[in-house]
């Protein structure tokens, strides 16, 4: 999942801690090599930060905001440093509150502030704000530095579909360059300018056509300000949900269930189903569906196709769930295009059966219903609006929300999720779904639930075991071999996460070096539950992955129907609508092409390695 692995010293021996220091006259052990800032955390000693974000090993000491006062014995009088990137020495003394501390923490945030927006009212980080809480803390009352002609003259990129950028926000700490390059290795931005003019920039393009962001939106999960964020569609919602004359129709994601709760305080992982539809209902919503429906769906389609290549002997076939892998694959791997599944995504399956399915038996004119999307991620925007995924150009799914949308949307119909009644799914056609579904929102469910549904094709029976703990696991890549019996045999399958790892993956493909049947690839580390579009945690990457994934594995221990085949209302689809798996209504309706977006290289081999030398130069 990363490039790099970052330092951790939670767990190490403290025998090895051999360093004596004193951090604001408490007499600490530090392990050779530590910072002054981690040594302070693990001795429970506050120090604020902004630019630094450990579980992505990022330091790169460019907001100063930790800043500390340290006299030592081999130096004459104090000195300030940052606490970040300066490593602990035998006998230094450290003062993380003396008077010329506080100080210059409170100028660096007023310097911070100076080019910086103060509209907090209408951010969308307001309140949750990693900017405001420094300022909260240094004692900021004032901003002698602030230029609002300088500030509003910093850009702001409108041009995705999915995201937008706004640079009148930014602090220029680098998290999202440092996450996108290091750990997606995507590289898709890159720190442009010099001086107050300093930005981040899309590599060679602001055209989202022709740059090679995939909109995974994991930049936006370590943005500390609101300076990225997803492309607001609140609004465009409401117009639909309030307009007597439409029929509202909103699905919601396996993981939405799952991480959205801890938006309104409640505990990590929390499965938060009844309550979601409780809310839709409440905001005026005529019908709530369940994305987990058309997963199960999606088993159905691409089971087959799988079954199909195999015995064609084609391999490997890639998922085709995750539109940030699918903008990843047009984009910088085109060649591999035709062996992703052509399969559309659970969210766009849904979006086509009720607009086609559900008119017929609900008595609706399908030209009055729009499709509302609750998703964990910010590229089901991109996908959304992909002219492939419509009819006589009109989208097929009308508005992407993403789960911070959804809990805006929902403060601002004043609904706190934590007091409202659950509910529960009543619509009679396309509402039930089977844990194998449930399992989509973590990386590794999709093969799995299409293991469980293949073997029972190829065998006419159910596996003894449903649960593949083999192919469960939060390593970057994991692969195994899974007997599917019958004329088939042993499939050799593998999971991979994060884009990092994505690429590593493809390449060994590509060369030939990897030999596998099937590969699910979520863009996302963790899959879903941690989506580009999920709730942003402050001073951590992926701190809920672990307890969302065992409440999502939960929900499908606790599901009657646990293999999407099982599924009724499944079979009543195919038995009312579409035949059967891949007929030609189903593949007319549910199956989608990608299209060749490769980006030529435009800088030279020298003109990278400026970028990645001056990158992390203090300005």
């Amino acid at each position: 999942m990363c490039t790099t692995e970052p330092i951790s010293y939670a767990g190490r021996d403290p025998a090895e801690a051999t360093i004596k220091l004193q951090i604001n006259n408490k007499q600490c052990m530090a392990f050779p090599n530590e910072t002054i800032l981690s040594c302070a955390r693990r001795h429970d000693i506050y120090i604020p930060t902004l630019c630094e974000l450990d579980d992505i090993d990022h330091t790169p000491g460019t907001c100063r905001v930790c800043v500390v006062e340290i006299t030592h014995s081999k130096h004459n009088g104090a000195q300030i440093v940052t606490s970040c990137n300066t490593p602990v020495r035998e006998g230094m003394t450290v003062q993380t509150r003396s008077k010329k501390a506080r100080d210059m923490q409170k100028l660096q945030v007023e310097l911070l502030m100076a080019d910086h927006l103060q509209d907090c009212a209408t951010c969308i980080r307001h309140g949750d704000c990693e900017l405001q809480d420094v300022a909260q803390y240094v004692g900021l009352t004032e901003n002698r530095f602030f230029d609002r002609l300088l500030a509003e003259s910093r850009p702001v990129d409108e041009a995705s579909t999915s995201m937008i950028r706004d640079m009148r926000r930014c602090i220029r700490c680098q998290r999202c360059v440092a996450i996108c390059r290091d750990h997606q290795g995507i590289d898709a931005l890159v720190m442009e300018g010099t001086g107050n003019n300093r930005v981040v920039a899309l590599r060679d393009s602001t055209d989202p056509m022709s740059n090679i962001c995939v909109s995974c939106g994991q930049c936006v999960l370590v943005c500390p300000t609101g300076a990225l964020g997803e492309r607001d569609e609140i609004d465009k919602a409401l117009d639909y949900i309030c307009d007597p004359d439409i029929t509202t129709v909103v699905q919601f994601a396996p993981a939405v269930r799952v991480a959205f709760g801890e938006e309104f305080g409640m505990p990590a992982g929390t499965n938060v189903e009844g309550h979601v539809i409780a809310a839709c209902r409440k905001i005026g919503v005529d019908i709530v569906l369940d994305t987990n429906f058309a997963a199960d769906v999606v088993i159905m389609e691409e089971g087959t196709e799988l079954l199909g290549r195999l015995k064609e002997g084609r391999k490997p076939t890639f998922t085709s769930c995750c539109p940030a892998w699918i903008n990843f694959a047009e984009t910088h791997y085109p060649d591999i295009l035709p062996l992703l599944s052509s399969t559309k995504s659970p969210q766009q399956v849904l979006s086509t059966i009720a607009k086609t399915y559900l008119p017929e038996k609900q008595d609706i004119a399908a030209d009055k219903i729009r499709v509302i999307s609750i998703m964990p991620c910010i590229a089901k925007k991109d996908e959304a609006a992909r002219p492939q995924l419509g009819e006589a150009g009109k989208q097929d799914t009308d508005v992407v929300l993403t789960t911070r949308e959804f809990a805006r949307l929902l403060r601002r119909e004043g609904i706190d999720l934590k007091t409202i009644k659950p509910s529960s799914f009543d619509n009679p056609y396309m509402s039930e779904y089977s844990g194998a579904a449930a399992i989509f929102g973590t990386t590794g469910g999709v093969m799995e639930a299409a293991v469980r549904t293949i073997y029972s094709v190829v065998n006419g029976k159910e596996l003894d075991k449903v649960e593949l703990t083999q192919l469960r696991g939060f390593e970057g890549v994991r692969e195994a071999t899974v007997d599917l019996g019958g004329p088939i045999g042993a499939v050799k399958v593998a999971m991979v996460h994060g884009l990092g790892d994505t690429r590593k993956l493809v390449e060994m493909v590509r060369s030939g070096e990897a030999d596998y049947d099937f590969i699910e690839v979520m863009a996302c580390p963790g899959g879903c539950v941690d989506g580009g579009g999920s709730l942003r945690s402050k001073k951590a990457y992926l701190p809920l992955a672990m307890a969302r994934r065992e409440t999502i594995y939960n929900v499908d221990r606790k599901t009657n129907v646990r293999q999407s085949h099982k599924n009724m209302q499944v079979q009543a689809l195919y038995r009312d609508f579409l035949q059967a798996p891949n007929s030609e209504k189903a593949h007319h309706l549910l199956h989608t092409h990608y299209e060749d977006r490769r980006k030529d290289l435009r800088h030279t081999v020298k003109e990278i390695w400026d970028n990645l030398s001056m990158s992390s130069v203090l300005y």
